[in-house]
């Protein structure tokens, strides 16, 4: 059979319709799609897109169930590996992990190995009606920070293993980045509340309003009797420049934006919690999370959005589907610009101006790309008298988090690095002190879902070993 050369296109609503909608963008396979597309997997031997998903799922295995229709099958090879597949086929980077080692994509484009897993996930979620198999308890009690991406997969794989495991969540819903970050036109809340299901199933216990470092500490665990615990808190500090006019109002943090429209659902009309509906929206930076705030912004009402970014579009962090998506709905790209000042109204003549405060653009400077820097990308280098300003009622930036410092504060003998990121062993994800584990963004700094999910993983093996060999 003659090898199709590209990707089996996956339906999507149109540009026009969806940028003013909160409902999913792609709207996935179909059964017979979902075979096609399998049908394309060479079965390679040696199967290095295996070495590229950060948490080792068997995928020539589960897209050979796919190709012979066994889609449960699939679910459960892919389940081995993973706590939340219906996410990760959604809103991992394949392009640049499991596709990216794909021997067809040599010299074609390479298995849809992202979009054959959301079908998979998406099939088992629609059509399984059974309960799953839980395992005898061993006895040892572990306490999970976050329930996050590394959170619940640490949470998942010890459940699974007979322990009694306990997630500690700040929110009042449990899915951390995933229920707070992304926003629901790339990933439905149901989704995640499914997956979360799915681990409550195996034992897993989900105790949310619960901020570690203010109502608990890390020490009244262990008190507890809890014998271990992981720290998966994330990375919910946002960012700022230091730049003149960032405290205007009209000036938010692309956490602040996404998690009021997200968590809180700011969109719907009665929303509890307000949210800038700007006719004239800025947001600066250039991955992910800048695409999310962007394209949220034009949902919510934006006559024009622009993504201000130091960098090239070559140079973009953001996965190249959701920056697609983003210029097909109209986000401009004002590409090799940095911001030097936010712009704001203020009458001295009358302080009770209305208007006075609040953000009326922005003062950007243009660049050039120059020498790379320590990952290899070429450094913006700023041009002189180049500065110019674009008129805005509203600025996002989205320039980066950091972890929150409310549990290093707390946890005496905790080592964090000057970025305030915990430090651990790559391996085992042991911290400095006996019994404590770390893993994803609380490590890192903001990165993606399934990096964190793989610390999560390591962590929980970790784990296991250190409470069976009697260390608790």
């Amino acid at each position: 059979m003659a090898i199709i050369p590209k990707k089996h296109f996956m339906p999507v609503q149109q540009p026009k319709v969806r940028a003013r909608n909160f409902e999913e963008v792609a709207l996935g396979y179909d059964e017979k799609t979902a075979v096609a597309e399998a049908q394309r997997c060479l079965n390679c031997k040696n199967m290095p897109c295996v070495n590229g998903c950060p948490v080792n799922i068997s995928i020539p295995s589960f897209i050979n169930k796919v190709k012979e229709g066994k889609f449960e099958e699939a679910y459960n090879i892919i389940t081995q590996s993973s706590s939340l597949p219906a996410v990760c086929g959604r809103v991992c980077p394949q392009e640049t992990q499991c596709e990216s080692k794909c021997t067809l994509g040599i010299k074609f484009e390479p298995v849809a190995i992202g979009r054959l897993e959301r079908f998979v996930a998406d099939y088992h979620n629609k059509n399984f009606k059974g309960v799953v198999s839980v395992p005898v308890s061993n006895g040892h009690k572990v306490a999970v920070i976050g329930s996050g991406p590394s959170g619940l997969t640490c949470a998942g794989d010890l459940a699974k293993k007979g322990y009694r495991v306990t997630v500690f969540e700040a929110l009042h819903l449990a899915g951390g980045v995933l229920v707070y970050g992304i926003p629901e036109f790339r990933l439905p809340k149901d989704i995640v509340k499914k997956e979360v299901e799915t681990l409550k199933q195996y034992g897993v216990e989900i105790d949310t309003n619960v901020v570690i470092g203010k109502t608990l500490t890390i020490d009244e665990l262990f008190k507890a009797g809890y014998e271990a615990v992981f720290i998966g808190s994330g990375a919910g500090l946002p960012r700022f420049m230091s730049i003149p006019g960032e405290s205007l109002k009209g000036v938010y943090s692309a956490n602040e934006f996404l998690t009021r429209s997200n968590l809180m659902k700011a969109y719907k009309q009665h929303s509890d919690t307000p949210v800038m509906h700007a006719k004239k929206v800025v947001v600066v930076g250039g991955g992910n999370v800048a695409m999310d705030a962007a394209r949220t912004a034009l949902r919510l009402g934006a006559d024009s959005v622009r993504i201000v970014y130091r960098r090239s579009m070559e140079e973009l962090p953001a996965r190249r589907e959701e920056v697609e998506h983003a210029e097909e709905e109209g986000i401009i790209f004002d590409i090799l610009r940095n911001p030097v000042e936010i712009l704001g109204y203020r009458n001295a003549e009358n302080a009770r101006d209305p208007r006075n405060g609040f953000v009326t653009g922005i003062k950007v400077i243009k660049c050039e790309l120059g020498e790379p820097d320590e990952k290899g990308r070429r450094r913006p280098v700023e041009v002189p008298g180049s500065e110019y300003e674009i008129e805005a009622d509203c600025v996002i930036m989205a320039i980066g988090t950091s972890p929150n410092p409310l549990i290093k504060n707390t946890t005496a003998g905790l080592e964090v690095n000057k970025r305030g990121g915990i430090v651990v062993d790559e391996q085992s994800c042991k911290t400095s002190l006996p019994g404590v584990y770390a893993g994803g963004d609380a490590v890192t700094g903001a990165a993606t879902v399934i990096l964190a999910m793989g610390a999560g993983k390591s962590a929980a093996k970790a784990i296991d070993e250190y409470l069976s060999s009697g260390n608790s």
